[in-house]
Parts: structure tokens; sequence; C-alpha cells
């Protein structure tokens, strides 16, 4: 009240001694009107300002989908007290680069594909093959010229505390590896485990798969300890080129069939190994950040 009463100029005394009618009836006919109270009033040391009225005016948010305890929204603001709950998604693998040489057949073959089944994706980089065909050396360098991994584990959530322990161990299980030759010698197609998308894949079914069986069981002994979710009893080592949306496994693979006869001298048809690579090594990546697990040895 004193703040506001200086700024209408009245001095403390004034309610002991009020006005004559006719003296508060000159003020309030006054032609210029009084100034406004000071703005500290509106907005006491201790508020917010605008701020309170939007807490307090705003709904609650409402989440898409159940809370799980130790769980987190991967896009939600985490405080610093709770980083040691924080969830992160941890996926091994071996990284395979297609040759040049088959990469020109396979271009190919990709476009016959997609101009059977509409609305197939480049793998990664979820572009539309039919966007890419009209260029087959855009089609090419997209679909083709990327890093493809062969997958050994399962890609799982993991803690932050599990981290530094999970790639110690891995290290150390896969530590003495030699390089190998791997055979990718036939078309497949796969649908993920909630079949909500198909991939059109080359696997491997001779040449360097007991060697990579032998690694995805190294794996699964790291995940069985920290109570991780093992990888399939029969794994089918594999690279995927394209994916559609839902289960389009039976269309996919009836076109693989028909294409694979319109393209009698492609690699991959009767038998005919599609390429073979040599590999480097094997990476595990968690959250955003990449693993060097191992490297062979010549």
């Amino acid at each position: 009240m004193e703040a506001l009463r200086s700024s209408y100029g009245e001095d403390t005394d004034s309610d002991s001694d009020p006005l004559p009618t006719s003296a508060a009836s000159s003020v309030h006919q006054a032609p210029n009107p009084l100034p406004p109270p000071p703005l500290d009033l509106l907005n006491p040391p201790n508020s917010l300002g605008t701020l309170d009225y939007w807490q307090g005016g705003q709904p609650s948010r409402v989440r898409s989908f159940p809370h799980v305890e130790g769980n987190y929204a991967l896009h939600v603001y985490i405080p610093v007290s709770e980083l040691e709950y924080c969830i992160n998604i941890s996926y091994i693998f071996i990284i395979v680069r297609i040759p040049p040489t088959p990469k020109k057949e396979l271009t190919q073959f990709l476009k016959r594909v997609s101009s059977l089944v509409p609305g197939l994706n480049a793998i990664d980089v979820d572009i539309p093959l039919e966007v890419l065909c009209p260029d087959d050396l855009k089609l090419e360098q997209v679909s083709l010229g990327r890093e493809f991994h062969i997958s050994l584990g399962r890609t799982v959530p993991i803690r932050v505390h599990q981290i530094e322990s999970v790639v110690a161990m891995l290290r150390q299980k896969l530590q003495f590896q030699r390089r190998y030759l791997i055979d990718f010698s036939q078309w497949e197609v796969f649908v993920n485990d909630d079949c909500t998308r198909s991939f059109l894949s080359v696997e491997v079914r001779k040449e360097g798969l007991a060697e990579i069986k032998k690694q995805i069981q190294a794996v699964n002994e790291v995940y069985k300890l920290h109570n991780l979710p093992e990888f399939y009893k029969d794994p089918r080592p594999h690279i995927s080129i394209a994916w559609g949306m839902g289960d389009i496994s039976d269309l996919l693979k009836r076109v693989v069939v028909e294409a694979l006869k319109e393209f009698t001298g492609l690699r991959g048809y009767a038998g005919k190994c599609i390429f073979t690579c040599k590999f480097s090594g094997i990476n595990c990546k968690i959250g955003n950040k990449a693993y060097e697990i191992c490297k062979f040895q010549e």
C-alpha cells in the first residue's frame, strides 16, 4: 500500500485526515487520470509473472504409451539425477560393403522388383525405390553404396550402468578372430517380429555361416549374463536391401522368383553366389555411440 500511496502523491497521514465532500467530488471530476501503479506491485519479487498463468492454466500432458518403471521416452528431458536409470538401445553387427562388380546387376534386379511391388524403400535412408529407379546411378549409390550390417544379436534396451560391462565382455569374447570370407548366395524375404515391415534380403547359406554362428553364440552368452534376450534359436545371417510396410512376404517371394527367371544370368540364380565379402571387424552401437569390438586378424 505504501508504494501505491506514493505513486498517487499522497502522504502517510491521508487516512487520518479525509477530504471534504466537495474536494472529493472535484477529484473524481478531474480531467487528468491518475498514473498507473508501479509494475512491481503487479509482479511480486517471488512471482514468475505471466508464467504463473501459463503453468496454472495449461492442461497436463497425456501419455501416448503406458509408463514402465525405469523406461524413458527418448525425446523427453531426463533429469541428471535419474540418468543411471536411462535406457539405451544396443545393437551388435558386422559391417558389410557390396563390391563394385555385382552392384550393376543388383541395381537392375531392384528396379524389376520395385516395378512389381510398389512401396519398397531403401534401407536406413527410407527413400522410395520408385523415386530412385529412373536414375540407375542414383539407385546404385543410394540403395547399394552404403554399409550394410549382419546382426549378431537382437536390438535390445540396456541401462546406462550395463554399458561398460556389456562392451568389455563382448570384446573379451570376440577378441581372437581371423578374417574369413562370406558368400551371400540367396535372395530371401524376412518379416520383423510384430509384422509391421517386410525386408528384401540377401542371405548367407554356405561360406562363412559357421563362423558367424559361433560369433552369435558368443554374443548370446554376454546377453544372457545381463538378462537380455538372446538371438533367434536358428539364426539366418543376412543383410537387408529394401523394405516395405506390413507383412508382404508372400508377394515379395513370388516377385523374387519371377524376377530371377527373367535374369537367368544374374548372380543368385540357380545357386550362384550373389557376392563375396571380407569382413574387417565387429561393431556395437549403443544409443548414438559406436564401439569397436574387434578387428579381424590376417
